[in-house]
């Protein structure tokens, strides 16, 4: 019997040491400078582009950090933006240039486990596919055996190029190019038969470089899975944490109709149990990843829930216009399901 009693009171201590996480060197960093310094791409429509007001950035990479701010310092607006070519983006998070990388990074082993990096939560679900000019009359990948195919020789698109092409047998003739801007102006130009990239990025450029949109057709094949999202510095558990749980709770909001415009009015009157403990009126969800009992609610007063994000920045009522698709909820056909919180 006293074993047991020694057994039950040291399990009750352990779940009192893991039941308030300590702030990691990241959280303090962020709190200490009253701002989170985010990595996002220099202009990227529906993730990271310019907005109407001068110096005022807009996109779903941008409303995740705004999101993540908001639940860490009560303000979306405490942000500071570092804009990051491709090439340097890993490099950049390992140097400890900004807190967050929102831009666009492929989760793969490689990234996982050997750059320094770690994923958080996948906040888009792409795919590298093809883009081809209407007129050429190509509607699928078969049509472009032995073509020219324009690829950036940045991040993974060539190497998914150059492994599809041998294990199909398509004999692409490869035309590199260092930055994605030079691949799209070689395709505009006509120097190859197709384009190929993330399905997101080749909308873009449908999107903001050429006259008519409809010119232009990407083709319904995907050739690898893109999970996209943002990632933090390998090393710091506490950090990752909050980043991981501030966009499940943006997908949970989705889940339970928790919008911007209702939150507030929903955390007071809401019986749902789960509700009440996102939204702080029940326990301190807050408290598990080193943060204040508001957390989600001050994320929520800032972005809105994940469904609110996609659709203004990269939806089919967005410029981008692009449908849910897997990004919809699980109970949708998509894959977006939130973790419980509890």
């Amino acid at each position: 019997m006293a074993s047991w009693r020694r057994f039950a009171a040291g399990g009750a201590l352990l779940v009192l040491a893991v039941g308030a996480a300590q702030a990691g060197p990241t959280l303090e960093a962020v709190r200490a400078r009253d701002a989170l310094l985010c990595g996002i791409s220099p202009g990227m429509l529906g993730f990271s582009h310019p907005g109407t007001t001068p110096g005022h950035w807009e996109g779903m990479d941008v409303d995740i950090c705004r999101a993540v701010a908001a639940a860490v310092l009560g303000s979306g607006d405490k942000v500071k933006f570092v804009h990051l070519q491709v090439d340097e983006r890993l490099p950049a998070l390992r140097e400890g240039r900004f807190d967050i990388l929102a831009f666009a990074a492929s989760y793969t082993m490689s990234r996982d486990t050997s750059m320094g990096a770690q994923a958080t939560v996948v906040t888009y679900y792409d795919g590298q596919g093809f883009m081809v000019p209407t007129a050429s009359k190509v509607r699928n990948t078969r049509q472009l055996r032995g073509k020219p195919i324009c690829v950036t020789t940045t991040g993974s698109s060539e190497q998914t190029l150059q492994e599809y092409s041998d294990a199909q047998k398509m004999g692409f003739k490869l035309l590199r190019f260092a930055r994605f801007k030079e691949a799209a102006e070689a395709y505009l130009a006509r120097r190859c038969a197709a384009i190929s990239a993330d399905a997101t990025s080749l909308a873009v450029i449908r999107r903001t470089q050429t006259p008519l949109p409809a010119d232009h057709l990407i083709l319904p094949e995907l050739i690898s899975k893109e999970p996209l999202g943002p990632l933090v510095r390998r090393g710091d558990d506490a950090w990752a944490l909050v980043v991981t749980w501030v966009i499940q709770g943006l997908i949970a909001a989705e889940e339970h109709g928790l919008t911007r415009a209702n939150v507030v009015e929903q955390a007071a009157s809401n019986p749902n149990a789960e509700v009440q403990r996102m939204l702080g009126r029940s326990g301190d969800s807050g408290k598990m990843i080193g943060l204040e009992r508001d957390w989600l609610l001050n994320a929520l007063r800032a972005t809105g829930n994940y469904g609110e994000i996609f659709a203004r920045n990269v939806g089919v009522d967005s410029p981008l216009g692009l449908p849910r698709g897997l990004n919809a909820l699980w109970s949708h056909g998509g894959l977006q399901y939130a973790l419980p919180i509890r």
